[in-house]
């Protein structure tokens, strides 16, 4: 037999070359699962450790740029598969730890998996330790700083809209929480009262105090011609949106570049309590009830944050008292009567609360069973 020449060797490793970066090229990638046990997506790598400092790995999209995650977005299906249960979709957006993670955790795991999905907008300049875990772990989608003042808690919010869309066709209602905030009512309770409602809930106030230096924020005449002092409204940061709100959102380009303005005047500047409810009012102000259902108290409020719930206060008489209170309801079309019929169609339920803070955790945890929990 021939012994092969050293120049036959070199040209069959020319030939083996291509072949070989074609297959690293095309080797698989891992999974992670969202929770549910269905729906592999495939993982990304981790970002560097000096931007994004997590244990787990972002949500598989790999949209880092805004405007093409909100085209793709935009166009997913709005119908819900058939056969398939709504999904509720638990979006958390927050600038620090979880500290009510283990309150989180009881919620969720006495539930379905197949009836929700979390979603976590962390801001990356913040060092995460120890990291998200439990039910949180492997739910941080690609995330940018997000600051007070600024448009970047709005942008933060419609990213998180975005994925969950792009995530699960199954997510049905879409709700925005902090990292203060908590349930006061059972999953169970809160998945019926959203789900069989059929418009999104979100506070829209008309003529409050402040809302010209608001509208003008960024400019005297800064957000005309699209958005007029007369459209402007004020409501809670924190709303349910439902898929057909969700991706009109996302879709939105032309009242977000008036939102989207950096403000001349930073302390009259909360996009994240004027964007959302403005848009809803001009676009489809039939399709929400107007009114969020997340308790909050301003009395007491100091440096534009509410009243803070602290560890001594937490007992059964609290979560009761936090139930009891009716929400506020805007005054787009809803404010006309005091009739019992219109009565009955504004008589939701809050169905969570904020702000805790973050040593409320130990007295939470040793009612949830026997008080939160139990409706």
């Amino acid at each position: 037999m021939l012994s092969p020449t050293p120049l036959c060797l070199f040209c069959a490793l020319l030939l083996c070359l291509p072949l070989a970066v074609i297959i690293t090229i095309t080797s698989p990638t891992t999974t992670v699962h969202d929770g549910s046990g269905h729906n592999p997506v495939p993982d990304l790598d981790p970002p560097p450790k000096t931007q994004q400092r997590f244990s787990s790995k972002p949500l598989p999209l790999p949209l880092h740029d805004d405007d093409s995650l909100f085209r793709v977005a935009s166009r997913v299906n709005s119908k819900l598969p058939p056969g398939s249960p709504k999904k509720i979709a638990f979006l958390f957006l927050t600038i620090s730890p979880l500290p009510f993670a283990p309150l989180w955790e009881l919620y969720f795991n006495q539930t379905p998996k197949d009836l929700f999905n979390v979603y976590v907008h962390a801001d990356p300049s913040y060092p995460y330790d120890p990291p998200f875990s439990g039910v949180f772990a492997h739910r941080v989608i690609p995330s940018k700083p997000a600051l007070r003042f600024t448009p970047t808690l709005a942008s933060a919010a419609r990213r998180l809209l975005a994925h969950a869309l792009l995530h699960d066709r199954s997510n049905y209602m879409f709700v925005l929480l902090s990292a203060s905030c908590i349930p006061i009512h059972s999953f169970d309770f809160t998945y019926k009262t959203l789900t069989r409602s059929k418009k999104s809930f979100i506070e829209i106030l008309n003529n409050e105090v402040g809302s010209y230096d608001r509208w003008a924020a960024r400019g005297k005449d800064s957000m005309l011609p699209e958005v007029t002092l007369e459209n402007f409204r004020i409501g809670s940061q924190f709303w349910s949106l439902t898929r057909k709100h969700a991706k009109l959102v996302v879709r939105d380009k032309v009242v977000w570049a008036k939102f989207n303005q950096p403000c001349v005047v930073w302390d009259t500047c909360y996009p994240e309590e004027n964007y959302f409810p403005t848009l809803i009012h001009m676009r489809d102000p039939r399709g929400a009830v107007p009114a969020t259902l997340t308790h909050v108290d301003w009395n007491g409020s100091f440096d534009g944050h509410p009243r803070m719930y602290v560890e001594s206060e937490i007992g059964p008489q609290l979560i009761s008292r936090l139930r009891k209170d009716e929400p506020r309801y805007g005054d787009d079309g809803t404010n006309g009567s005091d009739s019992p019929a219109t009565k009955q169609r504004r008589g939701f339920p809050f169905l969570f609360a904020r702000k805790f803070s973050p040593e409320s955790i130990q007295p939470l945890l040793r009612i949830a069973n026997a008080v939160v929990f139990k409706d």
